[in-house]
C-alpha cells in the first residue's frame, strides 16, 4: 500500500475535525450531537510517523485522541451521501494531539489548542477507500504500549460519507484535504517522554494503516506574555482524562454526596413545604439557612437538588481580561451542572448587571438542571421565563457580563441572598422560599417535617370543628393523647 509521505501532507489544504463522533465518546463527556460540528486544524500541524511532538512549554495536559482520517481524492461540492464516498481516496491513522491549557484562549475554535506545529500525525500507510467498507473499520490507541482505545465504526453518529456531504453543501472539499472522523472513549494525557501508537485496520483483520507512532517531548521555549498563555484547572484535566478518577482528582461534591439525596430522601423534602422545614432547622438551631429576596420565574415548581456553586468578584478590569474571555467559569459551570442538580451564585446581591442569559440557561436546562439560583440579575428575561427550568433571580437586568462582575471560581463555599451555600448542600425551594438544607441531617429533618405535618392536617381539623387554638397548637399532653387516638385511627382505616 502506499505510504503516507511529505507530498501528501502537502496536498492537504484544509484539515477539518469532527468533534463527537463516536457513542462511546458521546457517553462518556455525556451529551449526544444531533448532528456533526467541526473544527478547522491548519495543516502545519501535519507530520509523519516517527516524529516528536512537543508539548509546549509551560503546559500540563498533551491531550491524545487515535482517529480515523480519511482523504478527499476528488472535489466535492454538494454531493449526495449515496455519493459522497467516491469522493474519498483512502483512509489512515490520524492522532488528534491538542493542549487543554490553552483550550480557554479561542472560545471554541481550537486554533491554539490543536493546532500546534506537530499536533496531527497522520499515517503510515494509506488504505485505499474502495477496499474497505467504511462501517467496518477499527481504531485501536496504545499509550507506551498499553491498549486503551479500542472500537469500530458500526454505529457511528454520523457515518463517513454522512461528514463529506454535510461539509460539501457549504464548502468545496479539494484534493488531499484531510477529516479527522472523531474519538472513541480513552482519549487520555500524555507526558514527555511517552509514545503514542494509533492503528487503523478493517474489522475483520485484514488491510491496515500500521501503527502510526509519537514520541512525546518537553518543549522548551516559553510564551510570550502578549498572548494568552496556558493555565489549567481542574474542569480541565477532568476532560483531558475523561473523568475525575482517571485525573487522580477527588470526587466533586455533588457527586461524593449524590447518597446524600436518595431518591427516597428526596421524594420526603418533596412532600413537605418550605415552612415545615424551617421550623425543623430552627429547632435545630439553624436560622441562617434561606436564601432571601428573590424571585422565582416558576414559583409553581417545588424545586428540591444538590448544590452547586459559582462565584462572581467585583469587576476589575485587568483581571476581566484574564477570567471574562473564553470558557470562564460561568460557562464552566454551566456545562458541568449535572441532571438534578442546582447552580446558585453568588452576585453579591449586585442588581447592575446579568449573571444567566437565555443561552446559557437553556444549556443547563438541556443538561438536566433542577434549577438556577441567582442573587443577581437576569438577562433576556422573558426568555428565561419561559423556560421550563426555574429560575430564581433577584431582578432583571439587560446588562452584560463584565459590567459589574468577573465569573471567578466553581464548586467553593459561596454567600448566596444572605446565606451561606456549600456545593453538596441540599436545596428545597417551593412558593415559599429557599432553604440551604446540610445534608448531614436531611433524613431527619424531612422525617420530622412529615411527621409535623401530620400533626397539622389533625390540628386543622380540630380548629375547623371550633376548638381553640389554646393547648392545641402547639399540641400540650391531653391534646397529644387524643392525637395519637386520631393517628392510630388513621392507620387502621
Amino acid at each position: 500500500m502506499e505510504q503516507v509521505s511529505e507530498d501528501t501532507l502537502a496536498a492537504a489544504r484544509k484539515v477539518i475535525a469532527v468533534h463527537i463522533n463516536y457513542p462511546s465518546r458521546a457517553a462518556q463527556r455525556g451529551r449526544t450531537p444531533a448532528q456533526p460540528s467541526y473544527f478547522l486544524k491548519p495543516s502545519s500541524s501535519l507530520s509523519l510517523t516517527g516524529n516528536a511532538v512537543e508539548r509546549p512549554a509551560g503546559c500540563e495536559l498533551l491531550g491524545y485522541e487515535g482517529e480515523i482520517a480519511i482523504i478527499i481524492g476528488k472535489a466535492a461540492r454538494h454531493v449526495d451521501v449515496e455519493d459522497a464516498w467516491s469522493h474519498v481516496a483512502a483512509v489512515t491513522a490520524s492522532n488528534d494531539l491538542g493542549v487543554y491549557d490553552l483550550r480557554y484562549a479561542d472560545k471554541g475554535s481550537n486554533l491554539r489548542s490543536k493546532g500546534g506545529d506537530g499536533f496531527t500525525p497522520v499515517g503510515p500507510a494509506l488504505i485505499p477507500a474502495d477496499a474497505v467498507d467504511p462501517a467496518k473499520l477499527r481504531i485501536r490507541t496504545w499509550h507506551n504500549g498499553e491498549l486503551v482505545q479500542d472500537d469500530t465504526t458500526e454505529d457511528l453518529l454520523f457515518p463517513f460519507a454522512r461528514l463529506v456531504a454535510d461539509l460539501s453543501q457549504l464548502l468545496t472539499l479539494e484534493e488531499g484535504d484531510i477529516i479527522l472522523t472523531g474519538t472513541p472513549a480513552g482519549a487520555s494525557v500524555a507526558v514527555p517522554g511517552d509514545v503514542l501508537e494509533v492503528e487503523v485496520s478493517a474489522a475483520d483483520g485484514g488491510l491496515s494503516t500500521g501503527r502510526l507512532t509519537t514520541t512525546v517531548t518537553e518543549g522548551t521555549t516559553a510564551f510570550a506574555d502578549f498572548g494568552a498563555l496556558p493555565k489549567a484547572d481542574d474542569l480541565q484535566r477532568e476532560e483531558a482524562y475523561g473523568s475525575r478518577e482517571a485525573a487522580g482528582l477527588p470526587a466533586v461534591p455533588s457527586e461524593a454526596g449524590a447518597s446524600a439525596l436518595s431518591p427516597e430522601l428526596k421524594a420526603k423534602l418533596e412532600s413537605v413545604c418550605t415552612a415545615t422545614l424551617s421550623s425543623q432547622l430552627r429547632k435545630r438551631g439553624l436560622n441562617n439557612v434561606s436564601i432571601d429576596g428573590l424571585t422565582a420565574t416558576r414559583p409553581d415548581r417545588k424545586v428540591v437538588g444538590l448544590a452547586r456553586t459559582l462565584r462572581y468578584v467585583p469587576n476589575r478590569e485587568d483581571l476581566f481580561k484574564t477570567h471574562g474571555g473564553g470558557f470562564n467559569a460561568q460557562k464552566r459551570a454551566i456545562d458541568s451542572v449535572n441532571e438534578g442538580e442546582i447552580l446558585v451564585m453568588e452576585a453579591r446581591g449586585e442588581k447592575g448587571t446579568g449573571t444567566i442569559g437565555d443561552i446559557l440557561a437553556l444549556r443547563a436546562q438541556v443538561r438536566g438542571a433542577a434549577a438556577i439560583i441567582t442573587d443577581g440579575g437576569v438577562r433576556d428575561f422573558s426568555a428565561v421565563a419561559a423556560m421550563e427550568l426555574p429560575t430564581y433571580y433577584s431582578n432583571p437586568h439587560p446588562a452584560v457580563l463584565g459590567r459589574r462582575h468577573i465569573p471567578w471560581d466553581t464548586d467553593i463555599t459561596i454567600a448566596c441572598g444572605g446565606t451561606t451555600v456549600q456545593p453538596g448542600d441540599i436545596i428545597v425551594a417551593d412558593s415559599d422560599g429557599i432553604l440551604v438544607i446540610p445534608p448531614a441531617i436531611a433524613e431527619e429533618v424531612a422525617d420530622d417535617s412529615i411527621a409535623q405535618e401530620r400533626e397539622e392536617v389533625f390540628i386543622a381539623e380540630m380548629v375547623e370543628q371550633g376548638h381553640s387554638v389554646d393547648g392545641l397548637y402547639p399540641l400540650n399532653a391531653e391534646w397529644r393523647a387524643k392525637y395519637e387516638q386520631w393517628e392510630a385511627g388513621k392507620a387502621n382505616d
